[in-house]
């Protein structure tokens, strides 16, 4: 049976490219990827041939593309998918892919490398042993509340990824609903304007609340812990026990 290969990409700076990563697209003829234009990029890069068979798979074409990826399998293609950055499958294609290439009895090999969940979690200064990723909240305001609430007496770190038109809203959110935690705002991870804002959910909200961002966001927020809380949200918290 073919084998359905999973490649991540850098999330920005281009020298975090894998070497494993290189061979396989170099040796796969064909190649699934979210937008041609940008992985054209990345293959030129590093000098990566045109596989024979280029081809979108995004959102948006992602039933008609996943039809012609599990066809390419079934003739014995070997397939690679990758998304503009980071894993597939994570807040990109490649899940449903993956889990129907797997029940078709195809091989599903993903390969390390580049994420922006990791990179924040680790450059937040946030507990890193037990988190959990939640993806984009929602866009409105009452679900986007749900979503935090679910969180809120949980211990883990929480990490998020967000638009930079809703940042404000959504630290704003956090701190009604979680309490004032530490958190860091990753912004522009691994790109020439990285910045990471580190600090307590209050702070954050207000200093977001009047500075316009450009870029991919990544938020990480403390789990529920007195360690973790500012100073008067602690106290309300060991006065509630």
């Amino acid at each position: 049976m073919a084998t359905l290969y999973l490649v991540p990409t850098p999330i920005g700076n281009l020298e975090d490219m894998t070497y494993r990563a290189v061979r396989i697209l170099t040796e796969t003829s064909a190649l699934a990827c979210e937008d041609t234009r940008r992985t054209r990029v990345l293959l030129d890069h590093y000098g990566i041939p045109k596989p024979k068979t280029l081809f979108s798979y995004h959102e948006h074409n992602e039933p008609a593309a996943g039809k012609r990826i599990l066809g390419l399998l079934d003739a014995d293609v070997e397939v690679a998918v990758c998304t503009n950055a980071g894993y597939p499958g994570v807040s990109d294609p490649g899940f449903r892919i993956a889990a129907v290439a797997i029940e078709a009895g195809h091989d599903v090999i993903s390969l390390p490398g580049a994420s922006a969940v990791h990179v924040a979690l680790m450059q937040s200064g946030l507990p890193s042993s037990s988190y959990v990723f939640k993806g984009f909240p929602p866009r409105k305001t009452g679900a986007r509340r749900r979503f935090l609430a679910m969180e809120a007496n949980l211990p883990h770190t929480i990490v998020l990824y967000e638009s930079p038109y809703r940042i404000s809203a959504l630290l704003a959110d956090a701190l009604e609903e979680l309490g004032n935690r530490k958190a860091a705002v990753c912004i522009e991870l691994t790109k020439m304007y990285e910045d990471v804002r580190r600090g307590y959910l209050a702070d954050l909200a207000r200093t977001f609340s009047n500075t316009k961002v450009k870029g991919e966001i990544t938020v990480v927020i403390a789990g529920n812990h007195p360690k973790f809380l500012g100073n008067e949200a602690a106290a309300e918290d060991r006065e509630g026990r």
